[in-house]
């Protein structure tokens, strides 16, 4: 589906041959993409496979970037700063020998930005493994199951974190951390996670078809693949809220894009403030709730490409600006066994451009 101004033939013609190639592969049965070029105001929608008709699917853990904004609106109202203390939003008993490092308890240190940046140290609960696996390898192996933010405390607290909160250049990837972050929101709206966004998030911007997944009974959202087979973790996708509970179209996650870039959700000029990076997984780096993808070579070796600013999510969705370009970029391939699936998408598309 082609939306936005024409496109000439040779443009068009390379969209639609990439979206063929990709969907000639068995582990990719839908995909959709959504591109905006600010220079000239192009748009170009384009749903395909199962995913045809721009139908709904799993964003994962670009759900990050949502909360983030949601944090910077909170900030600009004067209702907490980034580099609060923990303790100052959450209950003694929720943070109480959270931060475990060789033997010594480093909760008290904890602050927003530290959850925000993965500079916390804390253990993962989703990818780190527990008693001899993670959560991830357990759903991927089709044990579909649902928890609750308490059961993250609990498993969060069972491992020992990477290194105290604030250590040097280090980061961690963990989906602790936005757990923690969610609460934080909730106690300050007093309010469910899912009005919330809904309220500062999806009303403002008009996003119709965008929520919070919040019952595995509703069979709206295109089932996850993980190989060249179906997914079925509709529990798990419940629990997962502010960390990566949101369901979306390409269309609406390009319109929040733009919102968090383009000042429509709180004051552009905070922006560069996120932007100190750190490693975290090659070759996505972290700044205060933003990822940043820095191209390596391999991906690009003829064509020096920009860097990307946004998130990506494990299911394969991505939602990345490129400053220097003007180009937006937003979609899925929905495919959770190909981390790299989903940035070729969009180095390929960016060519196209």
């Amino acid at each position: 589906m082609l939306g936005g101004l024409t496109l000439g033939l040779n443009m068009e013609d390379k969209i639609n041959r990439l979206v063929e190639k990709q969907l000639r592969k068995p582990a990719f049965p839908g995909l959709a993409l959504s591109l905006y070029r600010r220079s000239d105001q192009m748009a170009l929608d384009i749903s395909a496979g199962n995913l045809a008709g721009d139908h709904p699917f799993f964003i994962a853990s670009a759900t990050k970037l949502y909360i983030t904004a949601i944090l910077l609106q909170l900030a600009e109202a004067g209702r907490l700063t980034l580099d609060d203390p923990l303790s100052s939003h959450l209950p003694a008993a929720e943070l109480a020998q959270l931060h475990n490092f060789k033997g010594k308890d480093y909760s008290a240190r904890l602050t927003l930005r530290h959850l925000m940046a993965h500079t916390s140290g804390l253990p993962d609960y989703f990818q780190q493994k527990r008693m001899g696996k993670s959560l991830l390898g357990r759903l991927q192996a089709g044990e579909d199951q649902s928890w609750r933010y308490e059961d993250t405390l609990r498993w969060t607290r069972q491992m020992q974190a990477s290194f105290p909160p604030g250590t040097g250049r280090k980061a961690y990837y963990s989906d602790s951390n936005y757990q923690l972050l969610g609460r934080i929101i909730e106690l300050a709206e007093e309010g469910d996670m899912a009005d919330v966004l809904q309220a500062r998030i999806f009303a403002p911007l008009g996003l119709a078809r965008t929520y919070l997944y919040k019952d595995a009974a509703d069979l709206t959202p295109r089932i996850l693949n993980y190989k060249t087979a179906p997914l079925e973790i509709r529990r798990a996708m419940t629990s997962f809220g502010p960390d990566g509970g949101i369901v979306s179209t390409a269309p609406e996650m390009m319109a929040f894009l733009r919102g968090f870039f383009e000042g429509r959700l709180f004051d552009t000029a905070v922006l560069p403030g996120l932007y100190d990076w750190r490693k975290v997984m090659f070759p996505l780096q972290y700044g205060s709730g933003v990822m940043r993808f820095a191209t390596p070579w391999f991906f690009s070796p003829f064509k020096k490409q920009p860097d990307l600013l946004g998130h990506s999510g494990l299911s394969g969705a991505f939602i990345f600006h490129a400053p220097q370009t003007g180009i937006y970029l937003a979609g899925t391939v929905n495919q959770i066994a190909s981390p790299g699936a989903s940035f070729q998408l969009m180095l390929q598309a960016m060519n196209a451009l």
